[in-house]
């Protein structure tokens, strides 16, 4: 079996916001701090990038920024996905003109299409832009679950290289390991699971926790990766309840609010999302003192 295309811990890179602009400085200085941190990977544009409601304009500018200041040290995965096929076509094909490693395609959401609907809109994209493709699954966003079956299915086409799992259902990575053949890359969506996600076989995780804590976040792959499930497991029990405050209001807004105390960059999101309530944050920073930060 070839090795993995896409492992480790990726990052689901924030955009920085600054006067209701993306603030590319700030950017900058996140992804230099992912890098040295030593994450395999990162997707901007993705669900906690805000890609729902930053401007197309914005979406290609971030894009192409990381891919400048990555300048091919890490992995990275564009998000690329859009509820209507031919538009996820069009930032595929940007991504691959930009040059990025791959595209993280989110299942069609508010249109709900049938498992027959998901299949095509998935290889259409797969066949009209020649970049590896990760398929994205997360129904408590979209409305929409892609059963196993379709995944199976779409497996089957050479330029989709792996799934990013955010539904929280361990069951699914064992299912998949026995019933797709070849190499096909699961990678978690949803960091509480991603240790037991990776006992069973995944070979990473599309990380918000990594934002905030990269070292530590890379320290539990490589435990876990190396069979030191002990040393892992010591890792988990520190990030537990950040995995959990990052979400203790709407995303990424918790993330973001922690990233200002680290001075890292504003806490300023776009609407409809709204900033951090005042009622979670002394739970946000008591989680980063327990994760040894702040």
């Amino acid at each position: 079996m070839t090795a993995p295309l896409f492992k480790g811990v990726i990052t689901a890179l924030i955009t920085p916001l600054r006067d209701g602009k993306v603030d590319e400085a700030a950017f900058t200085q996140l992804l230099e701090r992912q890098i040295a941190a030593g994450i395999h990977g990162v997707v901007p544009m993705g669900t906690t990038g805000e890609s729902a409601s930053l401007t197309a304009d914005e979406h290609k500018q971030v894009v192409e920024l990381c891919v400048r200041v990555a300048a091919g040290r890490i992995r990275v995965i564009a998000g690329a996905g859009s509820s209507a096929t031919d538009k996820a076509i069009e930032l595929a094909r940007f991504a691959k003109t930009v040059g990025a490693d791959g595209a993280l395609i989110v299942t069609p959401y508010y249109n709900r299409p049938s498992q027959a609907g998901l299949a095509q809109h998935f290889e259409a994209i797969a066949e009209a832009v020649q970049l590896p493709v990760l398929l994205y699954n997360v129904p408590g966003r979209t409305g929409v679950d892609m059963a196993n079956e379709t995944v199976a299915r779409l497996a089957a086409h050479p330029n989709i290289v792996g799934i990013k799992d955010a539904t929280g259902d361990l069951g699914r990575v064992s299912w998949m390991r026995a019933n797709i053949g070849g190499q096909f890359d699961l990678i978690s969506g949803d960091d509480p699971s991603y240790l037991g996600y990776h006992a069973q076989g995944g070979v990473g995780v599309i990380s918000v926790t990594s934002n905030v804590a990269p070292e530590a976040m890379v320290a539990m792959h490589e435990a876990a990766a190396a069979g030191d499930y002990a040393t892992a497991r010591d890792w988990q029990d520190r990030l537990i309840g950040l995995h959990k405050a990052l979400f203790l209001d709407n995303s990424p807004a918790p993330t973001k609010y922690a990233l200002s105390r680290l001075q890292l960059c504003s806490e300023e999101i776009r609407l409809p999302l709204s900033l951090t309530s005042d009622a979670v944050k002394p739970a946000i920073d008591r989680a980063m003192a327990d994760a040894g930060l702040g």
